[in-house]
């Protein structure tokens, strides 16, 4: 999933390049394919990679940085870690002014070879004379981590701004090999196939979506895959606005040896994002979206749940969730942005999948925009508010007190970093000693998520500056 929302452009000291790649070695890599879409290093270990989009790179403001920290059975570590700029070593390109290199992520074994890769979409690079074309750039896995990478050219660069402002990975036409899925300001969607090292994608094809400008949102804002309908292919949930009526919501296209066929509309008032996942464990992924506060269903922002069938997702929620629901702790107020993010996964091995909601505007105590992260729970029946839990920079075990514009919640990932097949919490909180950012990693237990072991860690750990504007943790890989 991508985060998009705006934040002002500051001037900003000139740091270090970041070009080198930290990493601290790993076990020999398993069999291809990769066992999992987000395993960089084939260690068997889900990784964790981060957008700190608006880093300055050789002097160049808003040039953007990738971190990836790799998942052990003790979970992620800032000492385990690959930074990744354009200036970094056999990344294509260069680390430019106003690039935002990672502004949008996804992952997938592209080239089948046992390692997962990493794609990251630069919205603001320059092409040739158009500004703000953007670029895609896939970086390949390898038993040593991520090294070395491989454009991903845009087929129709004058028809649209901001190629790859939206990126998923999915099987989409039953090859036995994930495709990219990349969203731009335009219309349609590209589609990218049979991947190699030497040479990127083999082939290409465009999905014409109708999308079209409208109600404030444009083109693709999110691109996410899942299995809706359980026939072992993935299906492609595109975020947006619907082209004859301009109402936001979510396109559903499902996948089949031929191809993506469109199925229906989901007028989910749906802000920027949708989640998958399988709540209800009936075998059929789920759609999760996330509706603002404008909208009339709340003041801050609500989500709502989509359950996947034989037949493809269907189109009545099956229930919508706001902070006044009962069982959801804090209070549905104004503007909050109950909802800016979301990730799907199972947290305390029930089989069934929780959702993690993002507040980044909450205000804890007297600090605005401090930020919160409520888990709602999976259940038989499917999405639910009992049980729920809250999480901020004051809840005990986690690291740091909740400050003002903090944004705890910018960015949420569910994922089992330990191996112990429960999805554990990681947090971005962009705002972390303003504006650097930070990352907050959280595990998954029987009963739900615990601060147990919490960590966190800043640019500083990491290698980075410790003084720029970074916006670390402003997205994840979901």
């Amino acid at each position: 999933m991508s985060h998009r929302t705006p934040h002002a452009l500051a001037a900003l000291t000139a740091t270090a390049a970041l070009g080198a790649a930290l990493f601290t070695a790993v076990p020999a890599a398993t069999a291809a394919p990769a066992k999992y879409a987000d395993d960089f290093n084939g260690d068997g270990y889900r990784d964790l990679a981060t957008a700190a989009p608006y880093t300055p790179v050789g002097g160049k403001t808003d040039a953007g940085a990738v971190v990836v920290t790799y998942g052990s059975a003790s979970g992620i570590s800032a000492a385990r870690r690959t930074v990744l700029t354009q200036d970094t070593a056999g990344i294509p390109g260069t680390a430019e002014q106003g690039d935002r290199f990672g502004k949008s992520l996804t992952s997938g074994d592209l080239n089948a070879d046992g390692y997962a890769d990493l794609v990251i979409g630069s919205v603001g690079e320059d092409v040739g004379s158009d500004a703000d074309g953007g670029s895609v750039t896939v970086v390949w896995g390898g038993k040593s981590g991520l090294s070395g990478g491989r454009g991903v050219p845009d087929p129709a660069v004058s028809a649209h701004d901001e190629y790859g402002m939206s990126l998923t990975t999915g099987d989409f036409d039953s090859d036995g090999r994930p495709d990219l899925a990349v969203g731009s300001t335009g219309s349609d969607i590209w589609i990218h196939e049979g991947f190699t090292k030497a040479s990127g994608p083999g082939s290409r094809h465009e999905l014409a979506t109708g999308l079209q400008t409208g109600n404030s949102l444009y083109g693709a804002q999110d691109l996410a895959a899942a299995d809706l309908n359980g026939d072992g292919t993935d299906d492609l949930v595109i975020t947006g606005s619907e082209a004859s009526t301009y109402d936001d919501g979510n396109m559903i296209y499902l996948g089949s040896a031929s191809g993506l066929t469109y199925q229906t509309f989901l007028k989910s008032d749906a802000w920027e994002l949708a989640a998958v996942g399988d709540l209800n464990g009936d075998g059929y992924d789920d759609v999760v979206t996330a509706a603002p506060g404008t909208n009339g269903k709340s003041l801050g922002g609500s989500v709502s749940s989509y359950l996947g069938s034989a037949n493809g997702v269907r189109t009545q929620p099956q229930t919508t969730i706001n902070q006044d629901t009962p069982g959801v702790p804090g209070a549905d107020e104004e503007t909050d942005a109950f909802g800016n993010d979301l990730s799907v996964a199972d947290v305390d091995g029930d089989g069934y999948a929780e959702v993690a909601v993002g507040v980044l505007h909450e205000t804890i105590g007297t600090a605005e925009i401090a930020g919160s992260v409520i888990v709602l729970r999976g259940s038989a029946t499917g999405l639910t508010a009992t049980g729920a839990q809250s999480f901020t920079q004051n809840t005990a075990g986690v690291p740091g007190t909740a400050e003002s514009a903090d944004r705890f919640g910018a960015s949420v990932r569910l994922s089992d970093l330990t191996g112990d097949g429960k999805a554990d919490l990681s947090v971005g909180a962009d705002g972390e000693n303003h504006p650097s950012g930070a990352v907050y990693s959280l595990r998954g237990s029987a009963s739900g998520v615990t601060t147990k072991n919490a960590i966190s860690f800043g640019p500083g750990s990491l290698g980075m500056s410790t003084t720029g504007y970074l916006r670390l943790g402003q997205d994840m890989l979901g």
